[in-house]
């Protein structure tokens, strides 16, 4: 009798625990995505509405992860985040995917599961056209950087570590250091990769400018999902291997930075990203 109540017990558990996200994400015919409102060109927000690369890449997924369960659509809702709730939004299961601007980390893996990396970015320079391209360009150089950041950190210590000197000069913001390198204040600007991109694609015409294609750190970008979600991942996984591997994530990137090209790192993650089916 014992034996049964146990046996009894231990399949009504097992039956709680089969309804995953992928199952409500099938039964709802939603999927939930947790969108940042402040981080250009990756995820933000364009007069009110979510957009953005990890965004678009996203929304693609959602249509990919459709045909892969069968059912005839789903609909994404968007849960709006910014970088102190983002991760607690999948953790808790606001949201099934975290689709902004997410660096992948071993403490950050402690709190929720990554899918394959959808981006790289990394520390570079914004310069004129013609400008230093190469970090060792940058000797007795004025740099500009954004105060108070860990790219501020980083700047220095790189810096020194090469035993270059440059001139650091801070800024209050991205828009006065692209002002600065625009009016020949600074000869370099430093700061992530994507945003250097996206001020340049924001600026005029003319002066011409510049985004150097190397980068001093590397730090590959995931969609989150709460720990444990193995077969969302899976299905996640299996969708944007495929995407990447049929262009259509080197078409965002193509759609979003235009005539900026992408950086080796960033061209050599299409081929290193895609799981083999």
């Amino acid at each position: 009798m014992i034996r049964a109540a146990v046996a009894f017990t231990l399949l009504a558990w097992a039956g709680g625990a089969a309804a995953d996200a992928l199952d409500r994400i099938r039964e709802s015919g939603t999927v939930r995505l947790a969108v940042r409102e402040d981080a250009a060109p990756l995820s933000f927000l364009r007069d009110g509405a979510p957009a953005g690369v990890t965004v678009e890449i996203c929304l693609r997924l959602v249509e990919r992860l459709a045909e892969q369960l069968g059912v005839e659509a789903l609909e994404p809702a968007f849960v709006i985040v910014d970088a102190e709730t983002r991760f607690a939004a999948v953790a808790d299961g606001e949201a099934d995917l975290l689709c902004g601007a997410a660096t992948v980390t071993l403490a950050r893996r402690g709190m929720v599961d990554f899918s394959i990396p959808v981006f790289v970015d990394g520390a570079s320079v914004l310069t004129l056209e013609g400008g230093p391209d190469d970090f060792a360009d940058l000797a007795m150089k004025r740099v500009g950087v954004r105060a108070g950041t860990t790219t501020a950190r980083a700047l220095r210590a790189t810096l020194g570590r090469a035993g270059i000197q440059a001139a650091v000069v801070e800024v209050d913001d991205h828009a006065e250091g692209l002002a600065h390198v625009r009016d020949g204040v600074v000869d370099a600007y430093f700061a992530d990769q994507s945003i250097l991109m996206s001020l340049a694609l924001a600026a005029p015409p003319e002066p011409r400018l510049n985004v150097s294609g190397n980068v001093l750190s590397v730090e590959p970008q995931a969609l989150a999902m709460a720990l444990g979600e193995t077969r969302l991942r899976l299905e996640v996984d299996r969708a944007l291997s495929r995407m990447w591997r049929a262009g259509e994530i080197a078409a965002v990137f193509e759609r979003a930075f235009g005539p900026i090209p992408p950086g080796d790192i960033l061209q050599a993650l299409g081929l290193l990203a895609p799981i083999p089916e």
